[in-house]
């Protein structure tokens, strides 16, 4: 019984397959990146990706575990069905799975890297602030925008820490470029948010935060594809600066024309947001694969034939 409580849990607030595949893809592609910025042949170190995989996949857990906390006297208002207000959870088991995971990201980062303890701690810094909603949660909620951004930096100090698997072992100064890429892993950030936030009039629930409700529509649509833009043009940045932009132009075109069709077919026929949400999964994905893991296996690939 108990183990089933954790399947329904993961199932309705953090399913594994779909966490589990993104971040693999970002992890893996995160270090492919920073060893191509290095110039440096082959493919990431095994236990280096393993060890980044986890403390990620731990970390976006522990996001979970804060919004719970955060959110739970509007859950037990507006959305009683979800795990904790309806009692299948509780908070305290949440956050003992929380200290946890932090014991296994301080183990995996030490016996790795030492080095890699301090932007470990960083991480946790900013997530700290982020858990208390940066002292200014009441102000925060009446700026969606503000909100938005300040919540996806932290992708920018993960970004940093799993990268750091890889520069690390041989210097103190991340490489030159890798700034494009955490741009990317930003703005996909911010496109998955937007996405899983864009509603049609009848999913609407009162109390419950969207961006459709707090900008409108049309307004919450353009800036979901502003950020689609925004993540293809620093993609297509990231592989000139690497140099294999001709392939990454064309995928950004492919995907961007079917954001503008997804974006277009709501506008005008606003039935469910549920494909916002799947397409960001999906553009998400495929950038980060397209940008680290497969160019470093078809340039190994190639010299192995």
């Amino acid at each position: 019984m108990k183990l089933n409580r954790w399947l329904v849990y993961q199932k309705e607030r953090f399913p594994l397959v779909q966490y589990g595949a993104i971040v693999a893809a970002f992890s893996y592609s995160a270090l492919c990146v920073s060893r191509m910025m290095r110039r440096v042949e082959g493919l990431p170190d095994m236990q280096a990706f393993l060890a980044a995989y986890v403390c990620s996949l731990i970390l976006f857990f522990q996001l979970r575990v804060a919004d719970e906390f955060k959110d739970h006297e509007d859950d037990c208002r507006y959305q009683p069905e979800r795990p904790v207000p309806r009692g299948l959870i509780e908070l305290k088991e949440l956050a003992t799975l929380g200290v946890l995971g932090a014991a296994v990201q301080l183990s995996l980062a030490y016996t790795y890297q030492p080095s890699l303890l301090l932007p470990l701690a960083l991480t946790w810094l900013y997530f700290a602030l982020m858990s208390v909603e940066f002292f200014v949660g009441d102000w925060l909620k009446k700026k969606p925008f503000t909100y938005l951004w300040t919540h996806m930096l932290i992708l920018l100090f993960v970004d940093i820490f799993v990268t750091a698997f890889d520069w690390m072992k041989g210097t103190t100064i991340p490489p030159s470029g890798l700034w494009l890429f955490l741009a990317v892993s930003f703005c996909n950030g911010v496109i998955i948010e937007i996405g899983r936030k864009i509603k049609s009039a009848e999913e609407e629930k009162p109390g419950v935060t969207s961006y459709t409700a707090a900008w409108g529509r049309r307004p919450a649509v353009f800036a979901w594809l502003a950020a689609i833009a925004a993540s293809g043009a620093l993609a297509i940045a990231t592989s000139a600066k690497l140099g294999f932009a001709i392939p990454i132009i064309a995928l950004v075109c492919v995907l961007s024309a079917g954001a503008v069709f997804v974006a277009f077919k709501f506008v005008n026929h606003p039935l469910t947001g549920k494909p916002f949400e799947s397409f960001s999964g999906l553009w998400t994905l495929v950038t980060y694969l397209a940008l680290g893991t497969v160019p470093s296996m078809i340039s190994m690939l190639g010299k192995t034939l």
